[in-house]
């Protein structure tokens, strides 16, 4: 609890603190400002759609790495960690460098109208490689103790393929799906270093939260970056603390709680 106290809880109540100390009205004023929400809601709202697809397509390649055998499973097993060892900076680079214009794959979309780079579905896309692995690793093990034989059982039982997916599988696994939710989420909202090269941070556009923070900062407008900051954390903590509620509620439902 000391090491919690210290890491953690005083540099949150700091936060507080200095936010409050701006009084009600400047902080308002400063946390409605167009900018300041136009770029809350590029942060909230690319890092949960890339938390979304994760939870789909993490949970289909935890299955495949569980499931099937096939030549090369290892190495994939191991590129799934690759964002974690891969300086965030170094990520966005390359990113940039492939979904740009001119770029391997953005090249072949320019002529469609797509453009990835510079737009918010390049956070996107920034987001969905960082926070992939969260849903992977938290879906992995749960899915390596379902037996298979509950499968057959449920074949046997007459339950079609979708079924058995949906009511014999997905239930067991929407604990650890929702953790991997929560921590894809959480690390897309505080995201900054691969997605400041490939978002273009235009104002009212591509402009994330973290970024107009240290804007803030550099502009010495402390009171602003403060209140940005708080905005972030109250609205963080509830969504974390509804998906938790939510998370808790289907442990009770199907048998999984204490």
């Amino acid at each position: 609890m000391s090491w919690l106290i210290l890491i953690v809880l005083i540099p949150l109540y700091g936060l507080v603190w200095r936010s409050s100390a701006l009084g009600w009205p400047k902080f308002w004023s400063l946390a409605t400002d167009e900018r300041t929400l136009n770029a809350l809601r590029i942060s909230f709202g690319t890092a949960f759609a890339a938390a979304a697809v994760n939870v789909v397509f993490g949970v289909i390649l935890a299955w495949v790495l569980v499931r099937y055998r096939f030549p090369g499973k290892r190495i994939i097993d191991a590129v799934v960690d690759l964002p974690f060892a891969l300086p965030t900076a170094v990520a966005g680079i390359a990113l940039t460098t492939i979904y740009a214009p001119n770029g391997w794959i953005g090249s072949l979309l320019a002529p469609l109208g797509i453009k990835v780079a510079f737009t918010p579905i390049g956070i996107v896309i920034a987001l969905i490689f960082v926070g992939l692995p969260f849903v992977v690793r938290t879906v992995q093990p749960i899915m390596e103790e379902i037996d298979k034989e509950v499968e057959e059982a449920a074949a046997t039982l007459g339950a079609t393929r979708f079924q058995t997916i949906s009511r014999v599988l997905l239930p067991g696994l929407a604990p650890a799906v929702l953790t991997g939710f929560a921590l894809a989420f959480a690390r897309g909202v505080g995201e900054y270093g691969s997605v400041i090269f490939i978002a273009g941070n235009l104002p009212y556009v591509s402009e994330i939260a973290p970024l107009l923070i240290v804007i803030r900062l550099e502009e010495f407008n402390y009171p602003a970056a403060t209140a940005i900051a708080a905005v972030m954390l109250i609205i963080s903590f509830a969504m974390l603390l509804i998906i938790n509620l939510i998370q808790a509620w289907s442990r009770r439902r199907y048998g999984y709680g204490a």
